[in-house]
Formats: structure tokens, sequence, C-alpha cells
């Protein structure tokens, strides 16, 4: 199933392009409203309040870090929402696995921040595919029936596994234009 999803996440980027800075604008602007509400909690206290810095308790987090595995899975719910919940477990539980296996004590921090990443971009392509209208969707799915003879055999096959197993962070109208332009002969004009 790894496999397979990173197959998908590789399609999407190909189907949404490149995240472009306006594709980024939602968590740029939750970040923006984040230091926002900071400045104006700390304008509106009394001169010499401080806030104790809340400190993660150190027994639920991944260990060299302060992420806790709550975090982890919140993302993976947020970010694969096009997955169902049996789906979205499995990948938290592999990754979870291999936060724990103490073989991966060096690279811990670097693996959370790559698969962040990931989610993160993945969450923003579904958000900019979703924004599309029905017939830009149409228009996506013709330039990719017209491109579907250029990848190799065996891509065809991971690629049409991912839209029937609906594993490709796309709409579900989507999923579906797509699944109908792979299965369309690419010859005849559409």
């Amino acid at each position: 199933m790894g496999r397979l999803l990173r197959k998908g996440v590789l399609f999407t980027a190909l189907f949404a392009g490149v995240v472009t800075p306006a594709a980024a604008d939602p968590v740029l602007m939750f970040l923006l409203g984040v230091a926002r509400q900071i400045v104006e909690s700390h304008a509106s206290r009394p001169p010499g309040e401080v806030d104790p810095v809340p400190m993660p308790d150190m027994s639920l987090v991944y260990p060299g870090t302060t992420v806790e595995p709550d975090h982890i899975r919140r993302l993976i719910d947020d970010s694969f929402t096009y997955l169902s919940p049996e789906q979205r477990r499995e990948i938290f539980d592999a990754l979870n696995a291999a936060l724990m296996n103490p073989k991966n004590a060096a690279v811990r921090g670097a693996m959370i921040e790559y698969f962040a990443t990931q989610a993160l971009t993945v969450r923003a392509a579904q958000q900019q595919l979703a924004q599309m209208s029905y017939r830009d969707k149409e228009r996506v799915a013709e330039d990719f029936r017209r491109d579907l003879p250029t990848l190799s055999p065996e891509d065809r096959e991971v690629l049409g596994k991912l839209l029937r197993d609906g594993l490709l962070p796309v709409p579900r109208d989507l999923n579906q234009l797509l699944l109908a332009a792979f299965d369309a002969p690419a010859s005849l004009p559409r």
C-alpha cells in the first residue's frame, strides 16, 4: 500500500502542478493568524506578566522530538481525507513503527519533517483541485487522456489501480473523470 500511496502522491503532483505560493496560502494564512493572536494576547496583558511556556509531556512524544503521536495522527486525518479510516490508520501504524524504531533515532526529526511536508503538499493540492470548476476538471481529464500513451505499461497499471481504488488525493468527481479518461481509447477524439 505504501508504494501505491507514494505513486498516488506523485501523480497528484503531476495533475496539480507544482505547488505554487498561492497553494500554500491556507497554511500561510493559518500561521499568520496564530502569530497575530500571539501578538494581540501579549499586547493586552499587563506589563511584566509572562505566560509560562508549556512543555510537552515527554512521556508522550517521540524520543528526541517534541512531536506527539496524536499530532501525527491528526495530520494524517486532516491531509488524507480521501482515504478510508482504515487506510489512514495503516499509514499511521507504519509511520509510528518507523518513528519508534531505535535504528531511526538519528533521522526521526527529519522523517517527521519530511512526512509533514508531504502531507501538507497533498492537502494543498486537494484544496486547489476542489476549487476547480467542473469544466476545468474536464479539461484536466482530457489532457490526462492525451498524455496516457506516454506512460510505461507498469505506470499505467499502477495508475489504473490507484484510480479504481480511489487512492489518488483528488476530489471524487475528478477521480471519476480521470477513470473514464483512463478507460477511454486514446485514439478517439473527445
